[in-house]
């Protein structure tokens, strides 16, 4: 089916308003897209008024998009690794802004970034050392403020300037770069939940469930709001490697 020139100018509108600012030659009633930030690919495309198409060139960002769209089954353009349908353009503008946010942070993205800015640096004295590790805790915080959408991973608190970058397996206890960089070594907290969650008083069960300390007593845990079920949503696989780590090495045990 053609597309009309106003889905097509919707379409347009939508890949550009969220980082595809590069529009490559049609590819039939395909509209390709690069981006100058980013090295993912996306194709756009509808059928009929209703649904809208969405493909992705990177498997990692499409894994990612966790209850966004319907996985799409129909023939793909060359160079793709799967698509989402969806109903309504807003729909379009969420997934697509979430895709380019986290196709810039996954899978190593941070690390990348975080080599080229430090290639160059002196490493020799304490104080030289220091410089790197802030660049690198700079970057970490970008990155995870675009994975988790600039909201806290179990409040949804969305105010950024009072979020925490918390690394899962601290900095100092990293086995190289790629560890200290990688996103899913993060949660983005609000501030008091950061503090609890790096003095080991709570963490993250493999399904997202916030696990409370025995070492918590009942009125702290009132006045820090864990006194009630919460969990952590969006998690993705990898995040566990490094929660596993936290459970047994920082999470306080039962008080016998």
């Amino acid at each position: 089916m053609k597309l009309s020139p106003v889905t097509v100018t919707r379409l347009e509108k939508a890949a550009l308003d969220n980082g595809f600012d590069l529009e490559r030659a049609r590819e039939g009633d395909w509209l390709p897209f690069e981006s100058t930030q980013t090295s993912l690919r996306i194709w756009l495309t509808a059928f009929g008024e209703s649904v809208l198409v969405v493909v992705l060139s990177r498997a990692d960002v499409l894994d990612a998009l966790v209850g966004l769209g319907v996985p799409l089954s129909s023939p793909l353009p060359n160079g793709a690794a799967g698509g989402r349908r969806v109903a309504e353009i807003s729909t379009l503008h969420l997934l697509l802004r979430r895709a380019f946010q986290l196709s810039r942070t996954l899978p190593d993205e941070l690390l990348h970034v975080f080599e080229s800015l430090t290639r160059e640096l002196p490493r020799s004295t304490e104080a030289e050392r220091f410089v790197i590790q802030r660049v690198g805790q700079d970057i970490f915080r970008r990155g995870l403020i675009e994975f988790w959408d600039g909201c806290c991973a179990i409040t949804g608190l969305g105010v950024a300037e009072l979020l925490r970058a918390s690394h899962i397996k601290p900095w100092a206890d990293c086995d190289s770069d790629a560890e200290r960089l990688d996103v899913f070594n993060g949660l983005l907290l609000a501030p008091h939940l950061d503090a609890v969650f790096d003095a080991g008083f709570i963490s993250v069960a493999e399904d997202g469930t916030i696990l409370v300390s025995d070492a918590l007593h009942a009125e702290a845990r009132v006045v820090l709001g864990v006194d009630r079920p919460l969990r952590v949503c969006g998690l993705g696989q990898a995040h566990e490697h490094y929660l596993v780590w936290h459970r047994t090495k920082v999470f306080r045990p039962k008080q016998t």
